[in-house]
């Protein structure tokens, strides 16, 4: 018998397309929402309730809105949609709150610098992050402290009470975020310490914060804060809602960091400490970074909820955004039907460009740092 192969090719092979039931936007569909009869009914049935919700608030928002007019009227002719007048109207006091309009540059400022010292620190190529941070950190709120409040280089003191809106809503979130954070960290270093005094304390705490509501704990902050003073100290509204805040945040923060500690293998502590590693040091280079990044989402989704939160510190009486919009229903110019309506919905779309923008970078983030890839 011949060992001869009956057949030796001696070019490549031609390159075929691929069936056409397996490219394009058909098959594409298929795969996706047409899988199976079952999965095509439910995609039909999803589908046309989304164009439903679509069309009905689409139809309010753009087709039936009242668009120009200086008064209720406008608003409340029958068939009217939503009342976008009133929120061309009130946009700017939910934006400053009662801030002096004369004394509003201040507040574009402390919002340029803001955006100019947080931008680079969110873009991995962006150089000098050291100085960045420290101009972030440090330098920025104490410019944001004195151009807010005045009382010096002739500025005209303006009292928090005057303050509101989204720059109240951004003075809260923004450092309930970045005091959570670290208070986390060492809330969660401490529950694992194995000193039992800093244990139980650090476990207290937590336990207590995360067991009651956030209005309780603005409450006691507005409240009882200031029983705990000497006579005669007493600190601005503002303030004791900004220390609440932080504290709330950095229990359920501290359980978030908790998780990722745990998630670390053992291995990189016995490795750290096999290299002579003290315990902060082991900690700073070789076990927390691992931890947030493997706690991405949870952080972020915290961050999300504390900056929802904030609303909350209207019954304590401090005109956040929610607050702001709420009192613009009071005005007898625009009391109308779609009023109430038309205010909720602009505010929950602030609230959802922030939100969304958040949980984007984090995506982002989690993307670059192939925190979602499976082990």
């Amino acid at each position: 018998m011949s060992l001869t192969p009956d057949f030796v090719r001696t070019e490549d092979a031609q390159i075929l397309p691929a069936p056409k039931d397996e490219v394009g936007l058909w098959a594409m569909l298929r795969r996706r929402f047409f899988p199976s009869p079952l999965s095509s009914v439910v995609t039909i049935l999803l589908g046309a309730l989304l164009l439903l919700v679509v069309w009905t608030i689409g139809r309010w928002a753009l087709i039936d809105a009242v668009w120009t007019g200086s008064n209720r009227e406008v608003c409340s002719l029958p068939g009217a949609g939503a009342c976008w007048p009133f929120v061309q109207a009130r946009f700017m006091q939910w934006i400053y709150g009662f801030y002096p309009i004369g004394e509003r540059w201040r507040v574009n400022i402390v919002y340029v610098l803001g955006a100019l010292t947080l931008l680079p620190l969110l873009i991995p190529s962006a150089p000098f992050k050291v100085w960045n941070a420290v101009a972030f950190f440090l330098i920025y709120p104490v410019i944001t402290f004195f151009l807010l409040t005045g009382g010096v280089f002739g500025l005209e003191v303006v009292e928090t009470p005057q303050w509101g809106g989204l720059l109240v809503t951004l003075i809260l979130s923004v450092t309930g975020i970045v005091f959570s954070l670290p208070a986390g960290i060492l809330l969660a270093l401490g529950r694992q310490s194995r000193l039992p005094v800093i244990r139980w304390l650090s476990i207290a705490f937590i336990e207590t914060v995360r067991g009651v509501p956030l209005i309780t704990v603005l409450f006691m902050a507005s409240v009882m804060f200031p029983l705990f003073m000497p006579p005669g100290v007493n600190f601005d509204k503002l303030l004791k809602a900004l220390v609440g805040v932080a504290l709330f945040s950095a229990a359920y923060m501290a359980e978030e960091v908790r998780g990722g500690l745990q998630a670390v293998p053992k291995g990189q502590y016995e490795a750290a400490q096999s290299l002579g590693l003290s315990y902060w040091r082991m900690m700073a280079f070789i076990v927390m970074p691992q931890a947030l990044r493997i706690v991405i989402p949870g952080i972020v989704n915290n961050f999300i909820g504390l900056f929802k939160d904030t609303s909350l510190v209207t019954v304590i009486g401090i005109f956040d955004l929610l607050n702001m919009v709420q009192a613009g229903f009071n005005d007898a110019v625009w009391a109308s039907p779609q009023t109430g309506n038309t205010g909720y919905f602009s505010l929950a779309l602030i609230y959802w460009v922030f939100c969304f923008s958040m949980s984007r970078y984090a995506i982002y983030v989690e993307g670059r740092l192939d925190s979602g890839k499976k082990r």
